[in-house]
């Protein structure tokens, strides 16, 4: 696995448009933090700690420049340890996501938030993750679903779907089997610049100084047309205050 991490640093190197695109994104996770220490799941190669402070940087594998090797559905942190847990393409890649946010409503302190950044299946979005991603889009499937994770499940096996069906056709069960956590936000955005780039492809379609302008007016318009045709969920889950 460690040879997939070093391919995407790679890329991440020589890429500007890239870590422009995803400079946009770390800082709409940044910006919804409050303050404490912070566990980044997920950490792949590390980069969300140029933009938040007091980062514990995790990941299921190992990688020299994480802080911690750990399991996203069983976290070897005391009971309101911790003020923030934050993820960047991870949420769809767990076997059981409500294992997480049974150990996320541990963990946090009151107040304390989720903050996620993945795909967002939408109506201008579908047909691309679908046809052109590698990563399955699978709509009927049930983000709560529960169970004894596999040890010997590859970590990159994924379902886009699973962020879009929990903030919007299982938002109320997740209220219900988690009432102490409640979704306060969610921003769907991000309609050319992120395709365009290639993500972690070595081509792109766009500059880097392209970019900059795409996002700039992206940022204009995701409010009226997101919901639709944006590429991309910003979800925010806030542990209930005592």
């Amino acid at each position: 696995m460690s040879e997939v991490l070093d391919g995407y640093r790679s890329v991440w190197e020589r890429k500007p448009v890239l870590r422009t695109v995803y400079g946009d994104i770390f800082d709409r996770i940044a910006s919804r933090a409050v303050p404490g220490m912070t566990l980044e799941i997920g950490g792949g190669i590390g980069n969300l700690k140029e933009r938040i402070g007091d980062l514990i940087s995790s990941d299921i594998q190992f990688a020299p420049w994480l802080d911690l090797v750990a399991d996203a559905q069983k976290l070897p942190f005391a009971d309101g340890a911790l003020s923030n847990i934050v993820m960047l393409d991870v949420l769809h890649h767990i076997e059981f996501p409500a294992l997480l946010f049974r150990e996320a409503s541990r963990v946090l302190r009151p107040g304390g938030r989720i903050i996620m950044a993945e795909p967002g299946i939408t109506f201008g979005s579908k047909l691309f993750y679908r046809l052109l991603h590698h990563e399955p889009v699978q709509m009927d499937a049930d983000p709560l679903l529960e169970g004894a994770p596999d040890r010997t499940r590859n970590p990159y096996d994924s379902n886009q779907a699973i962020p879009t069906l929990l903030a919007t056709t299982y938002r109320e069960q997740f209220h219900s089997r988690f009432p102490n956590l409640r979704i306060s936000e969610t921003q769907w955005f991000s309609f050319v610049a992120y395709p365009f780039s290639g993500g972690f492809r070595p081509w792109s379609l766009m500059s880097e100084p392209m970019a900059r302008v795409v996002l700039w007016l992206e940022k204009h318009i995701e409010g009226a047309l997101g919901r639709h045709f944006g590429f991309r969920l910003l979800t925010v889950v806030e542990k209930r205050s005592l």
